[in-house]
C-alpha cells in the first residue's frame, strides 16, 4: 500500500511565509482525513464518487524562518524538500513534480487557504472529463471579494496594457478587457486559455506530454516566476487538450505576500518574464519593442519620484522608490536570447 500511486500530489513552494503555509496545510487536512497504519505520508479525500489518496510536498526555497523543521514538527505526514538557495518558483516546482507520485498533480501557492469541499470539487471537474488538461478555480480575496483568476491568451499589445501606466490610464481598455474576460460571469464554468497560477490541477499524462526533457518538470525555467503558468496552459492547449475553470471551487489567495518581500525583484521578474513570453510567441523584435517601452515607463517613474523629492514630498518614501526604479532600469529587463531550449 505505501508504495502504491497516489490518486493526488499536491505540490507546495515556499519562501519565508511559515504563517501562511501553516494555514495552508491546515486547509488541505480539512479538506481530507488521515490514511491508516503504513500509509500515514497519505491522506484520503471523497471525490468523483469514491475515496482518492493525497500526498502533500512542500518545497522550501532556502528560507529564513525554520520551515522545513516548523513543517516536520507539525505535519509529519507532509514531505518536505529544502533547497539550498532560492531557486524560483517555477524551478521550485519543477523540483516537487519530479518527486510526486499522483495521477494528478495540484500545484498551489503557500499564500492560499482551501474552502470545505474545494478539493473534491475541482478533482472531480478533471477527473469526469477526459479532453481536460487542466482546471483552475475561483479565488477570493481576504475580504471574499472574487479576484480574477481566468484569462484569455495576451494579444501583441496586451503587453502595453496590462500592468503597465497606460493600463492605469486607460482601464477599460479593450485588450485589459479581453485578457480578464470582462464581461463573463465569476460563477460561471468555462473553457478558458489558461489560469492564474495560483491554483492549478493537472493530470500527470498532460504535464508529461509537454514537458521539455532538460526540465524535471512541465514549467519553463526561463521564467523564474511570473508567466510560468501562462506558457504551461499555451503549451497544453496547443497539444489538444482544454483548460477550464471550475468556480464551484474556491480558495482565499493572500494575493504576493512572498514576492511583496522584495519588491525591486518583483518588479523585475514580473516585467522580465513578460518579455520573455513575448519573445517566445511574438518573435524578439516584438519582445525587444516591449522591453524598451517598459523601461521607458520606469524611467519616467523615477523622474516622477525625483522631481517630487525635489519639492520636499515624503522624501524618505521618494527616495525608496527611486531606489526600486533604479534596480529595475539597471537590470535592464533582458531576457534570455535563447528560447530554443523551452519551445
Amino acid at each position: 500500500m505505501p508504495n502504491s500511486q497516489p490518486d493526488l500530489s499536491i505540490i507546495i513552494v515556499s519562501w519565508n511565509v511559515w504563517n501562511l503555509l501553516r494555514a495552508c496545510i491546515r486547509s488541505i487536512e480539512q479538506n481530507s482525513r488521515p490514511a491508516p497504519g503504513d500509509t500515514a505520508q497519505l491522506r484520503y479525500f471523497e471525490a468523483n464518487g469514491k475515496q482518492q489518496t493525497l500526498e502533500l510536498i512542500v518545497v522550501d526555497n532556502a528560507s529564513n524562518d525554520a520551515i522545513p523543521d516548523l513543517v516536520a514538527a507539525l505535519f509529519p505526514w507532509v514531505r518536505v524538500i529544502a533547497n539550498a538557495s532560492n531557486l524560483g518558483f517555477t524551478a521550485g516546482n519543477n523540483r516537487g513534480y519530479a518527486l510526486s507520485r499522483g495521477r494528478f498533480v495540484f500545484f498551489l501557492n503557500p499564500d492560499t487557504e482551501l474552502l470545505d469541499g474545494s478539493l473534491a470539487q475541482l478533482f472531480t471537474a478533471l477527473a469526469r472529463e477526459e479532453r481536460v488538461g487542466l482546471v483552475g478555480l475561483q479565488l477570493r480575496y481576504a475580504d471574499n471579494s472574487v479576484q480574477s483568476s481566468r484569462r484569455r491568451f495576451p494579444t501583441r499589445l496586451t503587453g502595453f496594457f496590462e500592468s503597465t501606466w497606460l493600463g492605469q490610464w486607460w482601464p477599460n481598455n479593450p485588450w485589459s478587457r479581453r485578457l480578464h474576460m470582462a464581461g463573463w460571469p465569476a460563477d460561471f464554468q468555462q473553457d478558458v486559455d489558461w489560469v492564474v497560477g495560483a491554483a492549478m490541477l493537472a493530470r500527470r499524462s498532460v504535464l508529461e506530454a509537454v514537458r521539455v526533457p532538460i526540465y524535471e518538470g512541465p514549467f519553463d525555467q526561463g521564467f523564474f516566476m511570473y508567466s510560468e503558468e501562462l506558457d504551461l496552459c499555451r503549451r497544453i492547449k496547443q497539444a489538444g487538450w482544454r483548460v477550464v475553470y471550475v468556480p464551484q471551487a474556491v480558495i482565499v489567495h493572500y494575493e504576493g505576500r512572498s514576492s511583496e518581500q522584495v519588491v525591486a525583484a518583483r518588479h523585475i521578474h514580473f516585467n522580465t518574464s513578460k518579455v520573455r513570453y513575448y519573445a517566445k510567441y511574438f518573435g524578439q523584435n516584438w519582445a525587444e519593442v516591449l522591453r524598451r517601452y517598459l523601461l521607458l515607463e520606469f524611467y519616467l517613474q523615477w523622474q516622477t519620484e525625483n522631481l517630487k523629492r525635489l519639492l520636499g514630498h515624503k522624501r524618505a518614501l521618494r527616495f525608496s522608490r527611486m531606489k526600486v526604479y533604479r534596480q529595475v532600469i539597471d537590470s535592464g529587463l533582458n531576457s534570455p536570447t535563447n528560447l530554443n531550449q523551452s519551445e
